[in-house]
Parts: C-alpha cells; structure tokens; sequence
C-alpha cells in the first residue's frame, strides 16, 4: 500500500514510512563501518589513524549535501501542501543544479589546500603523507557526495523512500565489495578505500539523476527553472541546522583528535575512529528517523493541519524514547565485541577503546531527542532554532566538555564523558524550545 504525505499517521504507518530511510542510514553507516574495518585490519595503524584526522574536513565540506537536502526537501515538502507541484518541481531543480555547481568548486579548492589542512589538524611525516593521499582521492568525488545524501531527503519527499533505500544499499553493497577486493585480495591499503568509496558514491549520484530527469511516478521532476534568490536562501536557511550540525561535529571531532594526541598519542586516535564508525550505526537510527518524518512535518505545516503536526510530534517522542533505551543496551554489550573486531590485534587499545565505547553508549539515551527535534524545527521551516539546537548541542556544549572534562577526570576517561554531558544538555535546550515554540506553530 502506497503512503502518501498527505495521509493522517498512527504509529504503524509512521513507522512504515520512515523505516526505508532508517534503513538507508544504517546501511550508509555499515559500508563506512566495513570501510574503517578494512584500513584498520589490513593496513598500518598510522594509516587508520589517517582517515580518522582527515575525515572531519571532508566531512565539513560534503555536510553542504546535508543542507541542500534537508533545506530543500521542507521547503519542496511545504509547497507541496500548499498545492503547488510546478513550483515545488522548480526548486527541486534549482537545488539540484547549484549543488553541482557548488561540489565542483569545494572539491577543486579541496584538493588545492588538503596538504595546508592535514598539517593544520597536526599531522606530520608519514601520517600527513596518507592523510593527504586519502583526502584528495575522495574530494575527486565530492560532488557526487553532496548529491548522495541530498537525494536521500528528496526520495523521501517524491515519496519514493523505498527507491531511494536501494540507491544507498546499491551504493554501499559496491563499496564492500572493492574494498574486499581492492584492499582485502590486491592488498591496494588507504588508496583502494579510498577508491572504493568514491565509486560508491558516484553510483549513489548518477542513478537518482537520471531517476528524475525521465518521466517517472513521483511527485519530484527535475526540469528547466530560473534562479530564485529567495528559495535558496529559505533553503540554506532551512538546512542550516544540518550544515552547522555537520560542521560542528567535524570541528569537535578535530578538538577530540588534538585532545587524543595529547592523551593517548595514535592509539586514541585510532580508538576514537572505532567510537565514531560503530556510534554511527546507531547514530543512523535517529538521523534516518527524523529525515523520514520531516518531509511528513512540513507537508501538514504547509497545509495548515495543526491537529496532525501535534500527533507526529508526540508519536515520535514515544517511538525515540523506545529506540534510545533499545540502543542503550546494545551498545552496552556490543561494545567488547564489536571493539575486538577493529582493534583486536593490540590488546592495550581493545581495552582503551572498549571502556571508551562503555562510556560512549550512555550517549544514546539523549541523542536521539536532540536530533528529532533539530529537524522538527527544520521541517517547521524554522531554520534559525534549528540551527541553534544544532549549534549549542555540537560546538558549544561538546567543545566545553571536551576542554575541561579531561581535566576533571584527570586524562582519557573526561573526553569519553564529554559527549554524554553535551547531550543531555542538548535535550534540556531543544525542550526548552519546542515548550515556548509550541503556540506560534499549534503543535
């Protein structure tokens, strides 16, 4: 049975609706997962501990994919339930056509400065030298980034989530397998990763293109537009939140590195990278959640259904708060295995990274509602508290916990702590907004 965005939503029907995009996320997460696994079994630690000190760069600059999709799909989303689908197929082209464009430029200057940005975020000799190798490689794909993970809001607005869940396993099944080949049988190290994973994204660009340049079935068609100052500008808005999301992350990311240094040298580094590509996995839940309800939020919004819009909000709380405690516990006790399985070779940084996914896992029981609602304001068109939740829970609250918790806990155990201290503050400031939000937008 087709879902349609403008049908009422119990809970059954929510999670119909959004489970392709969880998926989606899930799986994005697991093939960058299988990535890590790859580089950290069959190459040299210090080229792991490459990935990891460049990897927040690239993601800063692939987070404009982020923006453009969440951006555009609530403004795409909210046009279309005002009833205009020739408007909403304009905007939807004119984001398409300006994200090239921008990739180009960003993967150009990219390239240009990757040497500059690896010694900025302390890298030296033979670490510089793979960071920089491995970073130049995947900006060559950039452009095909920035479309992947927009296309991945757009589907869920074409109301095609299922499509697009099989554009990401497409995607992702074919990075496995190269790096399997190029890495694991011909012994390719961080190049072949590399490699493999800029092809799988390009695969993840190209078929939605030409998916939306034909005659299809969905609501979403690209065609000949104009520029609209305005729209962008409501898009960059709109998505901020996610941009500033993105870019914070990678900063503070770069912040625990530094810290990591000092603390642990490579071997923090190294047990960090662990944290950050399994927490994704369970990250993935939460961001595919809220992309695949967001297109729904602001489809009603614009039709002004206010008694559906208090009705999502409330189911969803209910079905985070149920994926937060789940979540809770299996990374609990997945933390040892899934520790042993990237990092068992070195028993002293198995156990540094197994304590540190312990600590680690509290995090869930919060993220989750800080991430919703961020992208519930999004939805809602509000861009700036959504930007501001976004921006409080990342950079303000992470960079002050992972500056002076090390010093309260005296080394390594601080800068675990720090993300479970940022997020239960995110919860209290992203509440705070959705109590005194609740009347201008009657949820």
């Amino acid at each position: 049975m087709n879902i349609s965005l403008s049908d009422h939503f119990n809970y059954k029907k929510l999670l119909r609706f959004t489970l392709p995009s969880m998926i989606m996320m899930v799986f994005t997460s697991i093939y960058s997962v299988v990535d890590g696994f790859f580089v950290s079994n069959f190459c040299h630690t210090t080229e792991f501990a490459a990935i990891n000190l460049i990897m927040p760069f690239l993601m800063i600059l692939g987070a404009v994919g982020f923006m453009f999709g969440t951006g555009g799909s609530a403004l795409v989303s909210k046009t279309l339930g005002e009833g205009d689908a020739k408007k909403a197929n304009e905007i939807f082209s004119l984001i398409v056509y300006v994200s090239i464009a921008v990739g180009l430029l960003l993967s150009a200057v990219g390239i240009i400065f990757m040497p500059t940005v690896a010694r900025l975020f302390g890298a030296e000799g033979f670490l510089l030298e793979r960071a920089v190798v491995y970073g130049r490689i995947i900006l060559s794909a950039l452009t095909a980034f920035i479309l992947q993970m927009e296309f991945q809001s757009f589907f869920i607005t074409a109301e095609k989530p299922q499509l697009g869940l099989a554009v990401t396993v497409a995607s992702g099944v074919t990075n496995m397998a190269l790096d399997a080949i190029l890495v694991g049988a011909l012994g390719a190290g961080l190049e072949g990763a590399a490699i493999a994973t800029a092809v799988s994204q390009c695969i993840g660009a190209v078929v939605p293109i030409v998916y939306f340049s034909r005659k299809n079935k969905s609501l979403l068609r690209l065609c000949r537009t104009k520029m609209d100052g305005a729209a962008l500008l409501k898009t960059c808005t709109n998505g901020s939140s996610e941009l500033m999301s993105n870019i914070a992350f990678s900063v503070v990311g770069i912040l625990y590195n530094f810290q990591l240094l000092k603390y642990e040298g490579e071997s923090g580094v190294a047990a960090y990278g662990v944290l950050m590509y399994v927490g994704m996995i369970f990250n993935a839940v939460f961001i595919g959640y809220s992309i695949g309800v967001a297109p729904v939020v602001g489809y009603h919004f614009g039709a002004e259904n206010r008694r559906e819009l208090r009705g999502l909000l409330r189911k969803s709380c209910v079905i985070i708060g149920i994926f937060s405690v789940c979540m809770l516990g299996a990374a609990f006790f997945l933390s040892s295995p899934m520790s042993r399985l990237f990092v068992g070779y070195d028993e002293y940084l198995f156990r540094l990274t197994a304590r540190g996914f312990k600590i680690y896992s509290l995090s869930f029981l919060f993220m989750g509602f800080a991430i919703y609602f961020s992208s519930f304001f999004t939805a809602l068109n509000d861009g700036l508290t959504s930007a501001l939740i976004s921006f409080l829970r990342t950079l303000v609250f992470q960079t002050a916990a992972v500056m002076l918790l090390p010093l309260i806990f005296g080394g390594i155990d601080g800068i675990w702590w720090s993300v479970v201290v940022a997020e239960v503050m995110a919860v209290a400031i992203s509440l705070f907004f959705v109590f005194i939000k609740r009347e201008k937008y009657g949820y």
